[in-house]
């Protein structure tokens, strides 16, 4: 197959524009990557290589505010994570494409839950990595097993839009003069030392492109993290998988464990010896995973 890289803006139906990145084969099938918070559309190639020699090309884009896509037309406390599936969809629609399979890490890791409810006509199967659960979910501790910057983020949130802008303006202010050398120093404070190499790249870039408005868009992120996400995921039919690391330091395996239980026909993985990052390095499995769920990977196979 002839792999390509592409950029894009969207139109939306409410008047916003989404920057989208589309690499791999032109004839793959789709495969939609919901970045982490804060993060935007940037190549991944640890994701991108193995998709495409499984015959799949990964279609991402930034959330509101993130990289290049218009922040949301009103306050960002509006902000729900079913909004993901009304952006997914357009992205799709805009470039002619149907059915597609799904992807979600971290602060993504709810999106693809969305366009399972949203989009079961179009929607194959969804894995979520080292994702969160509803802030408001009876029986979960929406801080459990979480460092504690991301505890006063998410407080923050919980206390309204310009308490989290406040906060995190004063946590990426002193980031924003540094060398990219120096941000990946202090990611891998935050993250640890799988953050290296290629994924530290990917994490700087990432890091950098998602603030390129401001805190706006993480923000937003983080605002839709803390609302009800505006579907039920009993509604679910959609085969899902859940990732985690059993020692993620960032999401507890407690959430992993809730979603699993709430989700109807769920399969949970927890994979020993991996942590919030380092559990995409075992992306093909997932990938692989992701194909046998959405009964996909003889079709590939044959193309």
């Amino acid at each position: 197959m002839t792999s390509h890289q592409e950029t894009y803006l969207v139109p939306t139906g409410d008047g916003r524009q989404v920057e989208a990145l589309v690499c791999g084969p032109a004839e793959g099938y789709p495969l939609v990557f919901h970045h982490w918070t804060p993060g935007a559309a940037v190549p991944f190639g640890i994701i991108e290589r193995p998709a495409t020699q499984r015959g799949l090309r990964v279609i991402s884009y930034s959330r509101p505010g993130c990289g290049l896509s218009t922040p949301r037309l009103e306050s960002g406390s509006n902000a729900v994570i079913a909004d993901a599936a009304a952006d997914t969809e357009a992205v799709l629609n805009h470039l002619g494409l149907g059915a597609f399979v799904t992807i979600g890490w971290s602060g993504g890791g709810p999106s693809p839950l969305a366009c399972a409810a949203l989009l079961p006509e179009r929607c194959r199967a969804v894995a979520c990595l080292a994702s969160p659960g509803p802030h408001d979910a009876a029986g979960l501790d929406p801080f459990a097993g979480m460092t504690a910057a991301n505890v006063t983020e998410y407080t923050a949130a919980g206390q309204g839009r310009e308490a989290l802008t406040a906060t995190l303006e004063q946590f990426i202010a002193p980031m924003l003069g540094l060398t990219d050398d120096q941000l990946l120093e202090a990611l891998r404070g935050m993250f640890g030392p799988a953050l290296s190499g290629e994924l530290g790249e990917y994490a700087v870039a990432c890091m950098r492109h998602s603030v390129h408005q401001g805190v706006i868009g993480w923000r937003d992120d983080t605002l839709a993290q803390v609302q009800p996400w505006g579907f039920d995921l009993d509604q679910i039919r959609v085969p899902v998988s859940i990732w985690h690391g059993a020692d993620d330091r960032n999401v507890g395996t407690e959430h992993a464990e809730w979603l699993s239980q709430h989700i109807p026909g769920a399969q949970l993985h927890i994979l020993e010896g991996e942590g919030h990052v380092s559990l995409i390095l075992r992306i093909a499995e997932v990938l692989d995973d992701l194909l046998e769920q959405g009964r996909l990977a003889d079709q590939l196979q044959t193309r």
